[in-house]
């Protein structure tokens, strides 16, 4: 592509979103390349559509993981034409892909929580995994202004919680009240000593320049054609290719960072994964933003009598300290809530309230170390083919009977959705596989996948835990509940946050890039997506991902601008 540009986007989701738009606002011309589609949510979000609608009612399929309304068009854990391994021995791993202009954030639960200052400094704390170079207070005036550009819920009074940082006045939007369900279930964890909170999320509950306030009609995972959630495909694509700086290119697959003879980067390689054409394209600066483990399949794939083990992998660092959330989920049945009154409980999609980690000063008396926070779902919202869960599985009825079992029973059914930190260990990484390709003939991922005893027992903690609410409310769990936490475990990639493989450092001896996502053995390459993370904490990683980004392309438009790229 002939036209001079100053840097080159890949990807196009919450990390190379923001940086396009920092960079674009910033002067600077760029190139976004986007392996998946062109997705417009305005035109292709079903927003009010009911699951009868759909096909099956709109409930799961192997192409459509989360039901037919979900907004992924052409991703998912498996995507046709581009495979990747699990290597033999490994515990099971799966790898989301969205294949779609926007990424992840077009589908994301859109909880948005800041990570603490513990959580940059999990080593020092306790001394298991890696510090940050970094520290909370560097990072939190890019986390004031994200919230404030994407607009995120949960204003109030400070809370002072452990952790769990309160942002300041004027950085959050009103928290929706909370729901019937959400007040009930309160009870069980409040009469435990547990503090339950405002959520936030990234959604628009108040009137916010340029945004529609949301309307709590449908799920947000499908998209929002009114722009009143967060996604890139709304709030940082447009604004930048408003400035005449952006060139966005979709079904691009960048599969290669292409050097100069100075060793510098001077441009990437992709194939049209439509025609299958193979091209190229030049820049002073190459970001890559594609996901944590794309990211580093890129890295690995771009060999060179330099770089023979793949780009900045010297001292094998890339693909090292794969990371995801540990995850578990157990559903109750609640008496007290049968036969309520119908009420639209729809609200913003994302939890009104949650359950932050309350252990940080127990993990002595608990036997693990870290934590997590509990997500809860529940209410009247539109029914699915999942109503059905509501009778007992000897519970046999049809007709009038069995409706009028279901709407006694409808709303009655919380859910309780615990995610928690891992710690990164030498079991988890991915690779190049030696021998499987994709279509293209590139080199495909083989990841290798192993919990740690930390993780599973508190996988095991969360078991017990909700057991314990569930009972206090007076319900009954909903199926068999595994209290062992390695079998109970959710697996690697499932709850889709994997962070981690070119993580960020204080020298090239244990890191890929430094503070600011730029490559040690590449200055004028930059890593600005969930790749860089260090460590996994409880809190979901898209809005950190989104500061981060924001910081290290502040950066980069800072050096590009003094000639030093």
């Amino acid at each position: 592509m002939a036209e001079p540009y100053d840097v080159i986007v890949v990807g196009s989701g919450a990390g190379g979103g923001m940086s396009a738009y920092h960079l674009t606002r910033s002067g600077l011309k760029v190139l976004m390349l986007e392996a998946g589609r062109d997705y417009d949510p305005v035109a292709e979000t079903p927003m009010y559509n009911i699951p009868a609608e759909a096909p099956l009612r709109g409930t799961s399929t192997p192409d459509k993981p989360f039901g037919f309304y979900d907004a992924t068009v052409d991703g998912g854990w498996e995507v046709p034409n581009e495979p990747y391994t699990v290597a033999e021995g490994s515990e099971p791993f799966i790898w989301w892909r969205p294949r779609m202009l926007g990424g992840r954030t077009n589908h994301w639960g859109r909880i948005s929580l800041r990570f603490g200052p513990l959580d940059f400094k999990p080593r020092s704390r306790d001394g298991l995994g890696h510090d940050w170079p970094i520290t909370y207070d560097d990072l939190a005036p890019w986390y004031d202004r994200t919230e404030k550009l994407i607009g995120v819920t949960g204003a109030g009074p400070p809370r002072n919680l452990t952790n769990t940082p309160d942002s300041p006045p004027g950085c959050l939007l009103a928290a929706p009240p909370p729901r019937a369900f959400e007040l009930f279930y309160a009870r069980g964890f409040e009469a435990m000593g547990i503090p339950v909170v405002p959520m936030h999320g990234a959604v628009v509950t108040e009137p916010m320049e340029g945004r529609n306030t949301c309307v709590f009609a449908t799920a947000c995972g499908r998209g929002c054609a009114i722009g009143a959630n967060f996604q890139s495909t709304t709030v940082l694509l447009p604004p930048a290719v408003a400035t005449g700086n952006l060139t966005i290119v979709t079904n691009a697959l960048v599969y290669q960072v292409d050097l100069d003879r100075a060793g510098k980067a001077k441009g990437v390689t992709y194939v049209d994964r439509v025609s299958g054409a193979h091209r190229s394209a030049t820049a002073r600066a190459v970001v890559l933003a594609a996901g944590s483990g794309e990211t580093a399949r890129i890295l690995l794939n771009s060999k060179s009598p330099k770089f023979p083990d793949g780009l900045c992998n010297d001292h094998g660092m890339v693909g090292r300290y794969l990371m995801d959330s540990v995850g578990l989920n157990v559903t109750g049945q609640f008496p007290a809530l049968e036969g309520l009154p119908p009420t639209n409980d729809d609200g913003m999609s994302v939890s009104h309230t949650y359950v932050p980690w309350w252990g940080y000063d127990r993990h002595a008396e608990l036997g693990f170390p870290r934590g997590y926070h509990v997500e809860i779902g529940g209410g009247r919202g539109m029914p699915s083919m999942s109503t059905a869960r509501l009778l007992p599985e000897d519970d046999v009825s049809v007709g009038e009977a069995l409706r009028a079992r279901l709407r006694q029973r409808y709303g009655s059914v919380i859910s309780f959705n615990g995610r928690g930190e891992m710690i990164p260990n030498d079991d988890c990484y991915c690779e190049l596989d030696p021998t499987v390709k994709d279509r293209w003939g590139i080199p495909v991922l083989r990841f290798h996948w192993k919990w740690g005893e930390a993780e599973t027992r508190q996988a095991a903690h969360m078991a017990k835990t909700f057991l314990e609410v569930i009972d206090r409310l007076g319900g009954t769990p909903l199926g068999e509940v595994e209290r062992d936490g390695r079998k109970a475990i959710s697996k690697g990639g499932e709850m889709i946050h994997e962070v981690g493989t070119v993580r960020m450092g204080a020298s090239e001896q244990d890191s890929v890039v430094n503070q600011f996502g730029q490559a040690w053995a590449v200055p004028n390459l930059f890593v600005t997506d969930g790749a860089v993370l260090v460590s996994s904490p409880d809190k979901n990683p898209t809005l950190s991902i989104l500061a981060l980004a924001w910081r290290s392309s502040d950066h980069l438009a800072t050096v590009a601008k003094q000639g030093a790229i």
